[in-house]
């Protein structure tokens, strides 16, 4: 061996990339969905959902087929599997992971079984005397897309979402986790499928068949209830209201609007605008002298005034109902007459509008809106007044509401401070890694001079 030369190192072997033998190793999955970098990254991240832009390919599907697969597996553009999602082809959001594995249908009702029941005993310690309703499955947040179960007394309402889901089996599937968790406890039980209007028509969802799909009293089976909220009775009608009948996203809203129109003192003249079918204004009308409901239906305003009968033994309140536009009604009240300073004669003032921002596109024009009511609202606000107000659009983010309030603000000439930030009930729980679940915002606010 030369002096100069050194003996060479033997060459080790460059440690292997396990992402690169990965995919060396792991094979197409057959008959998948392939989805878009984007889109993968977001299922990974916990995500649930793959909008229909986000599909790079489909497997190969009988156009004439009037019934697609239920279930895809869903792979990135390498081929690697990222789950297996409900597949609804005329949606939006045709793709909803339900499982990061791969899973047959009869692995899915299993997995459907299980978290019905997961889902249910997250909220029986919600119920008691004094509620006897809740939300029991919340679609995404229960990791059941798509599925909505609520419980007003021994009524209980269905709504699938997503075509996938209208078939026997899940149907017969909820029933039975319902009839194991609640048989004893509610001896008149009754499920009724109550289909979103709109949406059954993006789905293509067909129309349920008449009657309940499962009643205790099957000759006579009940469509109608009277529920409780935090002490106070409502009716319920399975066929007829809005959503599934209530809105019981609102319930802890309602004490809390209470509980601070005491704190504060602003016990004098409230005003309910939206009020539907009452629940901020009875709610009121435990501690303050007097109430007015306004909303644009009769029918709502007719099940508020049978639910001010229920309970009138109970409030002192003079409570009045007024059928009215709540823009036109709002203006009206808030314009000075014959030149005079409008009179602020208001202790406290809920705004619970309907969502006014359906999709992205809708949020400037809705942000007008919720200025155009905050601001009238304001005017109409004696000074320490309470406002009480609410979006529940998930397209509106809290910056977008407390931005609206705040310009309100300045337009009325009137200084405003936040209290209390408030979102849904707790029987409709957030998912983290899915910020649409979180819909609902309510903003307690105080009017300083």
């Amino acid at each position: 061996m030369p002096a100069n030369s050194r003996p060479s190192k033997a060459r080790l072997p460059k440690a292997s990339d396990p992402r690169a033998a990965r995919r060396e190793s792991t094979p197409a999955v057959p008959h998948s969905a392939v989805i878009t970098r984007r889109a993968a990254d977001r299922l990974r991240s916990g995500h649930l959902w793959v909008y229909a832009t986000e599909i790079e390919q489909l497997p190969a599907l009988d156009a004439a087929d009037a019934h697609p697969p239920a279930l895809l597996p869903v792979t990135d553009s390498r081929g690697l599997l990222l789950g297996t999602a409900l597949f609804s082809p005329a949606s939006q959001i045709p793709l909803r992971l339900i499982a990061r594995e791969d899973i047959s249908g009869e692995g899915w009702l299993t997995l459907l079984a299980e978290r019905l029941r997961s889902a249910i005993r997250l909220r029986r310690s919600l119920l008691d005397e004094a509620n006897s309703a809740c939300r029991l499955i919340f679609s995404e947040a229960d990791l059941l897309p798509g599925i909505i179960v609520d419980k007003y007394a021994d009524l209980f309402v269905l709504q699938l979402l997503m075509k996938p889901l209208s078939t026997p089996a899940v149907r017969e599937v909820v029933v039975e986790a319902l009839r194991e968790a609640f048989s004893e406890s509610c001896p008149h039980l009754t499920l009724w499928e109550r289909p979103d209007p709109r949406i059954r028509v993006l789905e293509g969802i067909d129309l349920p068949a008449e009657g309940p799909l499962w009643a205790a009293t099957p000759a006579e089976p009940a469509s109608k209830a009277i529920f409780r909220l935090n002490g106070l009775r409502f009716h319920f009608n399975a066929n007829a209201g809005q959503k599934t009948g209530a809105f019981l996203d609102q319930r802890e809203n309602y004490a809390a609007a209470a509980r601070w129109a005491a704190a504060r003192q602003t016990t004098g003249k409230a005003l309910d605008v939206c009020t539907y079918q009452g629940g901020f204004a009875l709610h009121l009308a435990q501690v303050c002298r007097s109430v007015t409901g306004v909303d644009a239906s009769r029918a709502a305003l007719e099940v508020a005034d049978a639910n001010l009968a229920l309970n009138r033994s109970i409030l002192a309140a003079d409570v009045d109902w007024i059928e009215a536009d709540a823009f036109t009604l709002m203006r009206d009240l808030a314009e000075p007459v014959s030149g005079s300073a409008a009179s602020r004669e208001w202790d406290c003032i809920v705004l619970d509008p309907p969502a006014f921002a359906k999709s992205k596109r809708a949020v400037e024009g809705a942000l007008r809106g919720y200025k155009e009511l905050n601001l009238r609202a304001l005017r109409m606000l004696r000074q320490g007044g309470l406002l009480i107000t609410c979006s529940c659009s998930h397209h509106v983010h809290w910056a977008d509401l407390e931005s609206a309030v705040a310009s309100a603000a300045i337009d009325a000439h009137r200084r405003v401070r936040i209290l209390e930030r408030r979102g849904a009930s707790i029987d409709h729980p957030l998912l983290c890694n899915l910020p649409e679940t979180e819909y609902l915002k309510c903003l307690v606010c105080e009017v300083l001079d």
